[in-house]
């Protein structure tokens, strides 16, 4: 039996959000929850929704639709929120609904097209090639980075 080389693969948990599909690096996902109850934090920037009680730790909740300037949407029983962990930052982000975990090969991984609609290029890491459809690979450093500075 042939051993596969992973290496050369990214592992990632797609999602959608607003009709599009992206995608997050599984290493940076540390769960992912239906969506739990917010609490509100006064003077926090427009996107940040609030915070979670998570097993006793309070993680901030991003919503992406709002951090991307996308039109909002009323949640579904498919909403959730992802859990990430960057640079020792644990941060909860809002989406439309995750739809699979799913490898593809490096080599099928382009840079952020000139235009990406509305989505600020900087949160766009590149987009991926699955079979026929394409999935926007989310920079959660840039979005978690930036997060930070604004709340500090």
């Amino acid at each position: 039996m042939e051993k596969k080389d992973f290496s050369d693969e990214l592992q990632l948990v797609a999602f959608a959000l607003a009709g599009e599909e992206y995608a997050v690096d599984i290493h940076y996902v540390q769960e992912i929850n239906r969506l739990l109850n917010i609490t509100r934090v006064p003077k926090a920037p427009v996107y940040v929704e609030g915070v979670i009680n998570l097993r006793g730790n309070v993680v901030p909740v991003i919503d992406l639709r709002k951090r991307f300037s996308l039109p909002p949407r009323e949640t579904t029983d498919r909403t959730r929120i992802i859990i990430v962990k960057v640079k020792e930052i644990t941060v909860g982000i809002i989406v439309d609904g995750v739809s699979e975990v799913t490898r593809i090969p490096s080599t099928a991984v382009e840079p952020p097209p000139g235009l990406c609609g509305s989505v600020d290029l900087d949160f766009i890491h590149g987009v991926g090639k699955l079979g026929e459809r394409l999935l926007i690979l989310v920079n959660l450093e840039k979005i978690i980075d930036l997060a930070a500075a604004e709340e500090g």
